[in-house]
This record gives structure tokens, sequence and C-alpha cells, in this order.
């Protein structure tokens, strides 16, 4: 039973995630708002809506680690698994402009995101700034954009802002089945994946690495391969990036304004350096200005999996790690 909640929900999240972003894009489409602001916003809050209300369910359902654990778990699968995976199909580029600078960011983000790690927890006052260090970075990139050519923003390539804008009746009611669905989506993760770290004796935290983290990166693992499969992936690095941001200090700041997360000691040692190591991994692509081919992918994918083999022989038992299910 537990194994059906967890594909259930992960099919909700999926579902409903995407009636959300439809829906709140149409009515602010409707309202004349610039495609810029929808793009640095709505679509990038609400591509992140799954982990953000799977993470505010288990803090609320007292499974803190397991939040902990898909932010950082998801970090990991989106550098190794989203851009390894596509390039051993198709080799993925890095001269997309502004790559180098949102990477820059993006290490910022996770060496802020590690030093209030460190502390041993994530609090309300840590969460606060994690989000004044998204909302910063949101102010900074529309200054530049606006600087520039809309167009030449990126947003213009998302499908959701080419599609015709629903009536206003329909976009509402996208928007609360998005809603509920992710709400309920998230409480059927969760439950279900307390239940599987239960039965096997493991933390919620190494549930939240692997099972739950990879659930949530299967939507933008399947549309980097798509295009990877199409020979459009020279977005998917950018699209990584983007969505490491948002994880890091959006969804694990919220998450922190709803409970306090605790920090594993295993996370100290050995998951934040794991996900500080994989974000540095795209340096020298982007520095370069190059392609992740096929070697490259196959490489990320052989460490994502070895990576994997680490968790499922040293996790650490609930009771070895001072944790507990509710």
């Amino acid at each position: 039973m537990a194994y059906i909640e967890v594909v259930a929900g992960l099919v909700l999240l999926v579902v409903a995630g995407d009636l959300l972003v439809r829906g709140a894009v149409s009515i602010a489409q409707n309202a004349g708002i610039s495609k810029l602001i929808i793009g640095l916003t709505i679509v990038a809050f609400g591509t992140s809506a799954p982990e953000l209300f799977v993470g505010v369910d288990a803090v609320l359902g007292g499974s803190p680690s397991l939040a902990l654990g898909n932010v950082v778990g998801s970090n990991i699968a989106n550098v190794l698994l989203v851009v390894g995976l596509p390039a051993m199909i198709a080799p993925m580029t890095c001269d997309a402009p502004r790559l180098g600078r949102n990477l820059s960011i993006m290490l910022l983000a996770t060496a802020l995101f590690m030093g209030v790690a460190f502390t041993g927890e994530i609090a309300w006052p840590q969460g606060i700034i994690l989000i004044a260090g998204l909302t910063a970075f949101l102010v900074y990139s529309g200054m530049r954009a606006r600087h520039g050519c809309e167009a030449e923003s990126g947003f213009d390539g998302m499908e959701e802002l080419n599609e015709e804008p629903e009536s206003y009746g329909k976009s509402f009611l996208l928007v609360v089945a998005g809603l509920f669905g992710l709400a309920f989506g998230a409480d059927l993760l969760v439950a279900g994946s307390v239940d599987i770290a239960r039965d096997f004796g493991v933390s919620e935290a190494v549930i939240g690495l692997t099972l739950v983290a990879l659930g949530t990166s299967l939507p933008e693992l399947v549309t980097a391969l798509v295009a990877a499969v199409r020979g459009h992936c020279d977005v998917a690095v950018g699209n990584v990036i983007g969505s490491n941001i948002f994880n890091l200090l959006g969804i694990m700041g919220v998450t922190s304004l709803f409970g306090t997360v605790p920090v594993p000691d295993s996370f100290m040692e050995v998951d934040l350096w794991v996900m500080l190591g994989a974000s540095m991994l795209l340096i020298p692509f982007c520095r370069m200005r190059s392609r992740v081919g096929r070697f490259s992918g196959m490489i990320m994918v052989i460490m994502y999996i070895g990576y994997m083999v680490y968790l499922a022989n040293n996790g650490d038992s609930a009771s070895v790690m001072g944790l507990h299910f509710e």
C-alpha cells in the first residue's frame, strides 16, 4: 500500500503542478502581465510547487528530515541524472546566454545553504535569510532582463507562455484543482515514504535523498530526455541551474517557516558535500562554453549510481541518527 501511495502521490503532484502553472499563467496573461514577470515568478514558483508542498507536508507531519533530504537529493539528481542521462543521448550544450552567471549564483546559493545547514538546524530565521537570497536573485534577474530584449530573457521559449490563455473562469478552476491536487499528492507521497522508511529500518532523511528526491526530479528528467531525443536540449542545463537555486533558497526557505528542520550529522559529513561536488562539475563546461558529451554524461550517471549504492549500504537507521517516525 505504501508503494501505491508513493506512485499515486507522484502522479498527482506532476498533474496538479501542471494545472496550477497553466491556470496561474492564463490569469496573469489575461491581466496583461508581461512574460518576463510571469516567467520569473509564476512559472518558476509553479514548477517548484510539488517539491514545496512535499516539504511543507513533511514538516507539518513530523518528518522534517524527509524535506531536507528531498531538496539535497533533488539537487544532486538534477545535475548527475537530468544532465548526465540526456547527455548520453545527445551532447548538452553550455553556451546559452547568462548560463555562467547563473551557475555562479547557484554556487553562491549552495554555499549559503551549507552555511545555514552547518548551524545544525534550519529554523525560521535561517529560512528568512534563504528567502531574502531568492528575492535578491529574482530582482537581479528581472533588472538584467529588462535592460535587454524581453525575448532574450529566456522566457519566450516557455511552452506555457506561448499558448492562448484560458478564460478567467477556467483558469481559476485550474488553479484550485492544482492546489488541491498538490496538497493531496504531497500527503500521499510523504505518508507512503515514511511507511517505506519504517519498513526498511532507514531514516526519513535517506528516503528523502533517494525515493522522494528521484520522484520529484522525474518531470525534469523526462523533459530533458525528450528534448535530447529531438535534438533540442540546449536549455536543459539552464533549467537545472534555475531549479537548484529555487530548491535551496525558495523551497527550503518557505518550508522552514512551518517548522524547524534539523540537519543530521550525516548531511554535514557527506550529503551536503556531494551536492556541492555535483554542482561544481558544471563549472568547466560552462566556463569553456562547451558541451557535456556522452562520456561525461556516463561518468555523471555512474557517480549517481555510486552515491545511491553508498546510501543503501551506509544509510543510518533512525535510532542511530536520533530521528523518529510519527
